[in-house]
């Protein structure tokens, strides 16, 4: 396996919908980044989900929401390369991407355990690994639960302290502290008018409240 020259050098990798963005995701993203020493982590926001249904806001309104969201944090980068991407947003073109501008960086997909449990149905979920790391990002005493397929390969790539300097293809369990914040709920809450306030960042609050998002069910894509 090959190493990185450079031990600072390595990013880390979060992706999703963003809809909206909360403290829940860049809190663990900055955790990830100070455990694993990452120079930063890119937040990606994806621009078809493949796994769910259609986002409520735009990917314009996602992407400044994000911005705003981690104007003031260096550790935490928007990446929009997805945004300018057709089709599904795949999470493996996207490594396919990020490795051909990074061939000589570490790369550290961060996963929550429920996407990490699904793993095995994404798509050319195999060519995953040999392209990055992942990170399954877990609260105090939870368990993974995996099915067979996924718990072999949990098993037989299981990150040790020395593999830090390796480009890719180790998982690497990390605790991070637990924050049960859902953007499904909190979409919820602003349909029923409900105050999000300490969910989410002012700045993207601001946001919601200037364009009137998620007031209803109805997606402004």
């Amino acid at each position: 396996m090959v190493k990185s020259e450079n031990k600072s050098d390595a990013i880390g990798i979060l992706g999703g919908t963003f809809d909206p963005v909360h403290f829940g995701h860049l809190r663990s993203a900055l955790e990830v980044c100070q455990q694993l020493s990452l120079n930063h982590v890119r937040l990606i926001p994806c621009a078809v989900p493949p796994h769910r249904q259609a986002t409520m806001a735009s990917a314009e309104v996602r992407r400044l929401m994000l911005e705003l969201a981690v104007k003031s944090v260096e550790q935490l980068i928007v990446d929009d390369r997805e945004l300018q991407r057709d089709g599904p947003s795949f999470t493996v073109d996207t490594l396919l991407s990020l490795r051909e501008e990074l061939p000589h960086t570490p790369l550290f997909l961060i996963l929550g355990t429920d996407a990490f449990r699904g793993l095995a149905s994404w798509s050319r979920w195999q060519q995953i690994l040999p392209l990055a790391h992942i990170v399954v990002v877990q609260r105090p005493e939870e368990t993974l639960d995996l099915p067979g397929e996924l718990q072999n390969c949990y098993v037989h790539n299981l990150a040790q302290a020395a593999d830090r300097q390796l480009l890719a293809g180790k998982i690497w369990p990390l605790t991070v502290t637990p924050l049960a914040i859902s953007a499904t709920q909190i979409r919820k809450d602003l349909v029923a008018g409900h105050p999000v306030n300490f969910l989410l960042p002012e700045s993207v609050i601001a946001v919601i409240e200037q364009l009137g998002l998620y007031r209803s069910n109805v997606s402004i894509n």
